[in-house]
């Protein structure tokens, strides 16, 4: 639909009765979106416009932006989310997931054919033909297209995974994306990880040529393919591809190629499961010395592959265990523990953690990352000795975002201006001034153009690329709480704002004050936590951040409910 440019119409705000319906229609639409849910989507106050386009075969679209992000589009009176909505709200429609390389085949105005779709052993999501779904790629539950079922979920499989399964009206960097900021999706794990399926494609002894149509596959790092900053990792190991469709289904058979022309090639030389052996090595101590933090222990040996090892794979290779002469993921892991590397448990049953790693082994100290790996990784001030992460305060930077009232004037306005001109009076006058004032001082030209501007921060970290986002940035949240028996705790919240990991400050404090710290929910954020510990432990707290962790004291509200420490006489 939105795969080719398309024309825009007009562009109009939206009055207070056309919020109103339109948050009816959307609330008739998404029943599943809370009143709460509602008002963030379809906002009283933010600017919310109209735009009125067509596409390129000449269907009229009526979309509606939120900041300038288009939110929802309206075909023949029927909603439909854009993705920009579907990352904030992933569990908004039933998901299907995909391959990464078939991203770039939706993008470019093909629909989803079957024998792409990935069937979990927890089964397909029950729809019926014409239900509106999302798409998303393998372990993202963030969706990357908005496509329409041809059939329902028995037909599927009943017609044994074959055929075009999905019509795609939108997809991520398609035009209706790119009418947006063109952000790129977040990373947002699977809601069930399933571990011990993982470890148990490691406990299938069959040859690869003997391998059925329908066996369950782990996805290899090879198919991790980076579009601008979109994380695509491995599966959960429940994923399943179905049979190839025959030649004469060319749409799925050239979505097959494109999953088939990722497969590195094999070099000349040495045998293919010494190199393999070489480079199950080589991800695993690279993973041990750049990903592992000693607070994620105990580990599972099924995370540590698939979030950590997988990614130290390089790119163009493929790390299949399978084809090593170890063959197994746990008997790898049993001869790294008799060489004193790993301690490597059964915590649960039928599932084993990493629950110890010796980082000052000689095998890891030794350990040179590939240079094809960013230097970030390497850097040896990054990095303790037991493996924790050297913390390093964000740079934040307050921003301005021009609205589309702003924009003429900053595409109009030049270098120099103290006379008020038709754009400066719409810009920045009331109406009762537009007839008096004729000029303006430049600190009140200004302030003026800072109060129609929409804030905006810029956080960047340590070694990543800078990180725009909408609204003031929340400051680190420390308040005291009454419980009973009148014991006070601490709660902090917002530590995953400036790049804190919640649990190591937990682990932490606990370490220093002597006293019990938990993590819990924070509630109304389904994907943010809050650290709660016994006593009033603000000075401590203080020294952590402003001391150690180097953040500025203007990003940390509530120090000042710190007890006054006695004096000595």
């Amino acid at each position: 639909m939105f795969s080719k440019a398309f024309r825009v119409k007009s562009n109009t705000a939206i009055k207070g009765s056309d919020r109103r319906k339109l948050r009816t229609d959307v609330a008739a639409a998404f029943p599943a979106l809370s009143s709460e849910q509602l008002s963030e989507l379809v906002p009283n106050r933010e600017e919310l416009n109209i735009v009125k386009l067509y596409a390129h075969k000449g269907d009229a679209v009526t979309v509606y932006t939120n900041n300038r992000n288009p939110v929802l589009f309206e075909m023949e009176k029927t909603l439909y989310p854009t993705v920009y909505t579907l990352w904030s709200y992933p569990d908004l429609l039933p998901a299907f997931s995909t391959w990464p390389p078939v991203l770039q085949r939706l993008a470019g105005g093909a629909d989803l054919m079957l024998p792409g779709v990935m069937v979990p052993s927890c089964g397909l999501p029950q729809v019926q033909q014409g239900t509106l779904c999302a798409i998303t790629l393998v372990g993202n539950r963030a969706p990357v297209a908005v496509g329409v079922a041809t059939m329902s979920t028995a037909e599927m499989l009943a017609a044994g995974m074959k055929g075009k399964g999905f019509t795609v009206l939108h997809s991520y960097t398609d035009h209706l994306w790119g009418f947006g900021d063109k952000s790129y999706p977040p990373t947002i794990a699977p809601l069930v990880a399933e571990p011990a399926e993982l470890e148990s494609t490691d406990d299938d002894d069959k040859d690869e040529e003997g391998r059925e149509p329908d066996s369950d596959l782990s996805i290899a790092p090879s198919l991790q393919m980076g579009i601008g900053n979109l994380s695509l990792q491995e599966g959960d190991g429940c994923a399943k591809l179905m049979e190839e469709e025959k030649p004469g289904e060319t749409g799925s058979a050239e979505m097959a190629e494109d999953i088939a022309e990722v497969q590195p090639e094999t070099e000349d030389g040495r045998t293919l499961q010494e190199r393999m052996d070489e480079l199950l090595h080589q991800c695993f101590f690279h993973a041990l010395k750049c990903k592992v933090k000693k607070s994620e222990l105990p580990l599972l040996t099924s995370t540590f592959l698939r979030n950590h090892m997988f990614s130290c794979c390089p790119e163009g290779q493929q790390l299949d265990i399978k084809k090593s002469s170890y063959k197994k993921l746990s008997k790898f892991l049993q001869y790294m523990q008799q060489q004193k590397i790993v301690q490597v448990k059964e915590l649960n049953k039928g599932v084993e953690s990493i629950v110890h790693i010796d980082w000052k082994h000689a095998d890891i100290k030794s350990f040179v990352v590939p240079e094809a790996f960013s230097a970030v990784s390497t850097a040896p001030e990054s990095q303790c000795g037991d493996g924790e992460q050297l913390y390093h305060a964000p740079e934040i930077i307050p921003l301005y975002g021009v609205s589309a009232k702003m924009a003429p004037l900053f595409q109009e306005s030049g270098h120099n201006f103290v006379k008020v001109n038709p754009i400066l009076c719409d810009c920045l006058l009331d109406k009762w001034e537009q007839d008096e004032i004729s000029k303006l001082k430049w600190d009140d030209l200004l302030s003026r153009c800072l109060e129609q501007l929409q804030p905006y921060h810029q956080v960047t970290f340590f070694g990543h690329e800078p990180i725009v986002r909408k609204g003031n940035l929340d400051p680190i949240d420390i308040t005291i709480a009454q419980r009973s028996s009148n014991k006070k705790v601490t709660i902090i919240k917002n530590l995953e704002l400036y790049g804190l990991d919640p649990q190591l400050v937990a682990n932490t404090l606990q370490q220093r004050v002597q006293a019990s710290a938990t993590i819990n929910t924070l509630p109304g954020a389904k994907d943010r936590v809050q650290v709660q510990i016994q006593g009033n432990q603000i000075n401590h707290l203080a020294k952590l951040l402003l001391d150690e962790y180097q953040l500025h004291r203007k990003y940390i509200q509530g120090l000042e409910k710190a007890p006054k420490l006695s004096r000595k006489k």
